[in-house]
């Protein structure tokens, strides 16, 4: 049995040919030629089955066979929003590990202690095309620009809204436990804040603004591992 082969193609129903990436897999490391089968992932909640129609060194032309509709793996929305790490690896790491789990939609932070200002989306978004294909997601997560976290705070959002920090002096509630609690289909947002973590007064000023002061366990985690717990936890609660 031929393993399924799987493309990324945005708007897959309105096109013909695979995106330069895909097709450059598909000719020179796949082989695939006219008449072969595969799977397209639009990244919205469909898959499509269709056919090569014509293979060439650095075009690949496609005909749809058929659409197949996927069901959500998850109740709700799952949001985080984080601060990036100093060493890019890691929040690339973090984009690969959190999509593989399962999210809607990341957004960078810059918050005072952050160490990184800049963000640049466009390899990111590479690392999350990959991680949807290799995870079999039929939806591609939202990636946000980078952006203050007072505006982020003032930014309307419904749902359910936490945001996970160490100081002892506010009273926090532990994120598992706070996330079963509730409707599991509303949409979920956790902050996590930059390796010094946010500021106290950056905290004051989200629980003001309505978000719940929680912590992710015992263990004083890295940035990166904050944020994939947090998304776990999302994703444990929502099943």
């Amino acid at each position: 049995m031929k393993e399924e082969r799987y493309f990324y193609v945005p708007d897959a129903a309105n096109q013909q040919e695979l995106p330069t990436d895909e097709a450059m897999h598909a000719m020179r490391v796949l082989r695939l030629k006219g008449g072969d089968d595969m799977f397209l992932m639009d990244g919205v909640g469909n898959y499509y089955h269709a056919r090569v129609t014509i293979a060439a060194t650095h075009h690949c032309y496609y005909e749809i066979l058929e659409k197949l509709p996927q069901e959500p793996q998850w109740k709700g929305h799952i949001h985080l929003a984080i601060a990036p790490t100093k060493m890019m690896d890691r929040i690339e790491w973090l984009v690969e590990k959190a999509t593989e789990v399962g999210l809607d939609e990341l957004s960078f932070l810059n918050c005072k202690f952050s160490e990184r200002k800049l963000v640049k989306t466009a390899r990111l978004e590479k690392i999350a095309v990959s991680a949807v294909k290799q995870s079999r997601k039929a939806w591609k997560p939202v990636l946000n620009e980078i952006t203050t976290l007072k505006h982020f705070i003032e930014t309307p959002r419904e749902g359910r809204k936490f945001i996970a920090h160490c100081y002892d002096e506010i009273p926090r509630d532990y994120l598992f436990e706070e996330l079963k609690k509730g409707n599991q289909e509303e949409p979920t947002t956790v902050l996590v804040g930059p390796e010094g973590d946010f500021s106290i007064d950056e905290v004051k000023l989200a629980v003001d603004s309505g978000y719940q002061s929680v912590h992710l366990g015992k263990s004083r985690l890295r940035t990166e591992t904050a944020g994939l717990s947090a998304v776990m936890m999302m994703q444990l609660s929502k099943e």
